[in-house]
């Protein structure tokens, strides 16, 4: 086999409103709206396309861990501490839930937050190096 995956290009997260889910992303995370009906809003965020999916209430993308935590399904990542303390404040200030930020005993800082349907996302401070050599330093010359 030659042939490997490239990238992730599409998440889906469960939604119980798709209108409010759509404006809370593109007002609180930035995201553009690319389409929406009323089973779904797609929106791009982060380099991929997250489909928001209209969703029973009682869904998120969230699990429990063997050890009882509620664990978040995807991780964001920003470049650089200050980035993640930038973004942390921001979120905070808009009234988002926000946890505090954190060492986990890795390199970087991480906090997480939660959308309107309370899924859970972990925010990273670091970068990973392919995606920094491939994206950034085009950027940048």
């Amino acid at each position: 086999m030659n042939e490997k995956l490239v990238r992730v290009g599409t998440t889906y997260i469960p939604v119980t409103n798709v209108e409010l889910s759509a404006e809370w992303y593109v007002n609180k995370l930035g995201a553009e709206l690319s389409y929406k009906d009323e089973d779904k809003a797609i929106v791009n965020l982060a380099n991929q396309s997250i489909f928001l999916v209209k969703s029973k209430a009682d869904q998120n993308a969230n699990f429990i861990d063997v050890h009882g935590e509620e664990r978040f399904s995807m991780t964001f990542e920003v470049n650089g501490l200050n980035a993640l303390e930038t973004i942390h404040g921001d979120f905070t200030k808009s009234g988002m839930r926000v946890g505090e930020i954190e060492n986990r005993g890795h390199s970087g800082r991480n906090f997480v937050f939660y959308d309107v349907d309370g899924n859970k996302f972990d925010v990273w401070s670091e970068l990973s190096p392919v995606f920094r050599e491939k994206y950034l330093s085009s950027h940048n010359s």
